[in-house]
């Protein structure tokens, strides 16, 4: 734009730095092998951390590595959400265009939120209010796409300023650090050491990469005496005398920026000398500069790190050939440079913006404000369209206009919301909430909730109602509490119940209600209790009011807690009212939700069928192409926790899998890692364990969150007990119970104990075994729970067997039993077994106690569990005399090829001593008697219902024999038809005769 400009000043030479310029050599030579790299480059102000990272970035290039550069904005509390790595991004895209393009093939839409280009409309997708998981989704697939990126060529990507990053920026780039996996990118970050003061919001992200082994720290020294002398002969281009050298090294203390700065002075023959402070000494050459200069500089220093050439135009009261001559003078005296985009201008150091934006007077501050504000909404193409909302907010606000500040400030909250920079647009809202009382009456009555506003459900008032107060507050809440501002999530919510109080805003029972359930939320994850009480709060003001989109998620957000908490009747009835009163307002995505939640408060009351085709209708509502990604996580991975705990593995593997495959890289990964815990965990009940130990690896690398981390463990620690390796498992169990440590929630703690229980009796600490097995009993099995508690009592009763067993712990055992209940064939297999090791523990020999547990579990997808209980009848067996010897042999024979088969020592060590001490072969088991409807892969519940279909049985009339509703019997036959490859009911009952299935046929 310039042309040819001669500058002042630069040292020509780039001095030292050897060993840090090693350091990134290293770092680069390991990310171009393809182990991400991450570098933290920090030092004071002036010590030179742009001009290292400008040396290495060219040694990159010339390597043959693609480069972005990206910088952080300092324009107050608006600061731009992920500027820098919007502006790394854009390099990226105009360095390899069509090939970044490909590399978010299908995501387009969530990455435009960053990179505006890859929109198909110029903009990215609105976010959906109930959609709490894409900003770790969009970080996700930010780290995919350095990955995709990385893989035939070395990145490396630079983002400088990190002292002014945003707290979105710095999430995102800590994300980056964690979670990248095998690719050829490095990613290094300059930031001002001097600046970080203890309350500083960079301190804590810098304390949290310190812990992370991937990322290296590089802190820049002052020059030496001698790096001094080296610098300035460069720029005054001869040797300096020593006096000169003493002088400029005492004044900068080895600073190269204030070497510079001083050389300059020395150059120029300033009138002043050396100047005395640091402040002059950086005016210095900009009041040397001509006065359009000085007037072009001080516009560039309020507008923001880089200002555009046709905005200066704009603003500056200069024509086009006075504007280029300043621009000439200020970039030639080195203040001044043109952007790497070419388009704008930049002070070459922020120290002299800094200076220059603090000599305007408040006034004159003001005014520069106000211009640039205008200009941008006279001429909106002045700026970046993904960056105008926020500088706009930045300009009015400056100007001291709250007129106009006020509505800026609530639409850049709203692009920040739509980015998922939710930090950024709490912040913006506190100031709304700032700006609110001095707005002029007129200006607040021209808002609508419908423009600004998201977080209180849509209440159906005439679109003319102004914006209040209260919608505000509600978005501060959400805001807060997304943006991990929980404290002050929790104290807006407070402030807008007393603001209803003091109001006399009763009659408005639904919103009071609303944020009673916020304050819910966000007390919990304070840990300043439950959030039990504020709930009932806004169950009472709920009861009564008719049906509303805000009705119905109050009350899915309490079936939600009891749910998770206590289950039981209640919560089904809330649930179905929640999905009622959802379905009536049309709100889809409240009415999902509240179905899974229902789905699951009903499998946990006992319905499991009926638990299960709720969530299966759900699910079958989520198959077309634009469904959240979170929803369809939430109920795939529910649907394959139910199906699991009902003893459907093989379907719960299914579904978990489907889940992964259909929300790709769309979530964070802990909820992939929460989907490869449920796979994980249904692989080891079908005794498929190498596949389990692959799925559980993978899981505990994404997990996020101490209680996932330790419910993987658990597993693990299952594993490793089934296969004999006792020492892993007290690794994982020890790792478990610390990650435990505060939890609260059943479906945790008593598998928990069960595996601490287990690993007791293992190791002969019976006693230690006894203690897990009594304060889980002392602590109670809640309703929903039966299907870890089972499990416990029948491992409790074994040990007991095992060990010296006490009367009074095997009574608490049976009066435990007697209260559980047994909602699933599974869970009545756990209880014939309990009845059986109760039986073994008193010195009674009970064959046909196990017989009939063996029957049981042969019936159920848990063949580990079959060869134990095969081993206990056979042992049995043998106690009861020579009669049962051949039996006890096939029994034996069965149960050790399992055991073989699935390497799980210790049951094959128990089933070869027995057989060694019976003296019966094990090499040659007894052909099982095959069940021809086992074969076609249905589930219990699927054999009685494709009987009764074979018997000429409807729907209706199937529900009636076996208790369940009319869709749940529908739900059923609609899965059958699909695994047997058939298209009608006819078909299913002519397949079941032909094969002479059910025989004698059920009358």
């Amino acid at each position: 734009m310039l042309g040819s400009v001669q500058t002042q000043s630069l040292s020509p030479e780039f001095i030292g730095r050897d060993a840090e310029l090693a350091k990134l050599g290293a770092a680069l030579a390991a990310a171009a092998a393809g182990e991400p790299q991450a570098v933290l480059i920090g030092g004071e102000a002036g010590v030179g951390k742009t001009r290292l990272t400008e040396e290495f970035v060219a040694a990159a290039r010339a390597a043959g590595a693609v480069t972005a550069v990206g910088g952080c904005v300092e324009i107050g509390a608006d600061g731009l959400p992920f500027a820098p790595i919007s502006t790394a991004l854009r390099a990226l895209y105009r360095a390899l265009g069509a090939e970044l393009t490909a590399a978010a093939a299908g995501q387009e839409a969530e990455l435009a939120r960053l990179l505006p280009e890859l929109a198909e409309s110029g903009g990215g997708l609105p976010r959906d209010p109930h959609d709490e998981d894409g900003r770790v989704r969009l970080f996700e697939l930010t780290a995919r796409l350095l990955e995709r990126l990385g893989a035939d060529r070395t990145l490396v990507v630079v983002l400088e300023d990190l002292h002014w990053a945003d707290r979105s920026t710095r999430e995102l780039l800590a994300y980056l650090f964690r979670s990248l996996q095998r690719a050829r990118v490095l990613i290094a970050g300059t930031y001002r050491a001097d600046d970080i003061h203890r309350r500083h919001p960079l301190r804590p992200f810098l304390a949290e990469t310190d812990r992370l082994r991937t990322v290296k720290r590089i802190e820049l020294p002052r020059f030496s005496r001698a790096e001094v002398r080296r610098q300035l002969a460069s720029i005054l281009g001869a040797e300096p005398a020593d006096a000169v050298v003493d002088e400029v090294f005492t004044r900068s203390d080895g600073n190269p920026f204030f070497v510079e700065e001083l050389a300059c002075s020395i150059t120029r023959g300033c009138a002043t000398g050396i100047s005395e402070s640091l402040r002059d000494l950086l005016l210095v050459r900009v009041e040397a500069l001509s006065d359009d200069a000085q007037r072009v500089a001080k516009f560039v220093a309020e507008g923001g790190s880089t200002v555009e050439y046709r905005l200066l135009e704009a603003i500056t009261g200069l024509d086009e050939d006075a504007l280029l001559d300043a621009l000439r003078t200020a970039v030639g005296a080195n203040i001044l440079l043109p952007s790497d985009s070419g388009e704008g201008y930049r002070f070459r150091h922020s120290l002299v913006r800094e200076a220059v934006g603090d000599d305007l007077l408040p006034g004159e501050r003001s005014r520069i404000n106000r211009r640039y504000a205008r200009a941008v909404e006279a001429d909106p193409t002045l700026v970046r369209a993904d960056e105008r909302a926020a500088r706009l907010a930045s300009y009015w606000y400056a100007a001291h206009d709250p007129a106009k500040a006020l509505p800026a400030v609530l639409r850049a909250s709203v692009e920040a919301r739509r980015r998922h920079a939710y930090a950024e647009q709490y912040r913006l809202l506190e100031r709304a909430l700032e700006l609110w009382d001095d707005a002029p009456e007129e200006t607040r009555a021209e808002l609508r909730p419908a423009d600004y506003a998201e977080a209180y459900p849509a209440c159906g008032c005439h679109p003319d109602t102004p914006l209040s107060l209260l919608d505000l507050l509600a978005e501060v809440t959400v805001a807060a509490r997304l943006g991990g501002e929980r404290e002050r999530a929790h104290a807006m919510a407070k402030r807008a119940l007393r603001l209803m109080d003091r109001d006399d805003s009763g009659d408005d029972p639904l919103r009071a209600a609303w944020f009673w359930a916020q304050r819910s939320r966000v007390t919990e994850a304070l840990g300043r209790g439950d959030g039990w009480d504020e709930l009932s709060r806004a169950r009472e003001l709920v009861r009564g009011q008719p049906p509303s989109a805000a009705h119905a998620e109050v009350l899915t957000m309490i079936a939600s807690w009891i749910m998770v908490h206590k289950s039981g009747a209640e919560g089904v009835d809330i649930g179905r009212r929640a999905v009622e009163y959802a379905r009536q307002a049309g709100a889809r995505d409240t009415e999902l939700h509240a179905r899974v939640t229902l789905g699951l408060l009903q499998a946990d009351g006992g319905d499991i069928d009926g638990g299960i085709a709720e969530v299966e209708e759900v699910r079958r509502l989520l198959s077309g192409d634009h469904a959240v990604p979170g929803a369809i996580a939430r109920t795939y991975g529910n649907l394959s926790s139910v199906l699991e705990g009902a003893g459907r593995s093989r379907e719960a593997v299914a579904v978990a899998r489907e889940g992964q495959r259909l929300i790709g890289a769309r979530v964070s990964l802990g909820i992939r890692s929460w989907l490869l815990t449920n796979e994980g965990e249904s692989l080891i009940s079908l005794g498929r364990y190498a596949e389990a130990a692959v799925a559980l690896a993978e899981a505990l690398r994404y997990a996020d969150g101490s209680y996932p981390r330790a419910g993987i463990e658990m597993h693990h620690g299952f594993l490793a007990l089934l296969l004999g390796d006792t020492e892993a498992a007290v690794r994982y169990q020890s790792a478990a119970r610390s990650g435990l440590l505060h939890d609260t929630q059943p479906q945790h703690l008593i598998p928990s104990r069960t595996l601490a229980l287990q690993l007791a009796s293992a190791q002969g600490r019976f006693d230690d075994a006894r203690r897990e097995l009594l304060g889980a009993i002392d602590s109670g099995f809640a309703t929903g729970t039966t299907r870890f508690a089972w499990p416990l009592l029948a491992a409790g009763a074994a040990a007991e067997a095992d060990g010296a067993a006490e009367p009074r712990v095997l009574e608490r055992i049976r009066a435990a039993a007697r209260e559980l209940s047994r909602p699933t064939p599974l869970a009545e297999a756990y209880a014939l077994v309990v009845d059986a090791e109760l039986a073994r523990a008193e010195g009674r020999t009970e064959p046909d106690l196990w017989a009939a547990a063996a029957l049981a579990f042969a019936r159920q997808e848990r063949p580990y569990e079959l060869a134990a209980v095969r081993h206990r009848h056979a042992e049995a067996l043998l106690a009861a005399g020579p009669e049962g010897r051949e039996e006890a042999g096939c029994l034996l024979a069965q149960a050790y090829a399992t055991a073989d088969a699935f390497a799980a020592r210790p049951l094959r060590d128990r089933i070869t001593r027995l057989a060694q001490r019976g003296r019966l072969p094990l090499d040659s088991p007894a052909p099982p008697a095959t069940d021809p409807v086992e074969s076609l892969g249905l589930t219990a519940r699927e054999r009685d219902v494709l009987r009764l279909v074979a018997d000429g049985l409807t729907n209706r009339q199937v529900a009636e024999v076996l208790f369940i509703s009319p869709k749940t019997a529908s739900v059923h036959v609609s899965n059958i038809l699909a695994k047997l490859s058939l298209s009608t009911r006819g078909e299913a009952a002519a397949l079941a005769h032909r094969l002479n299935l059910f025989a004698p046929a059920a009358s």
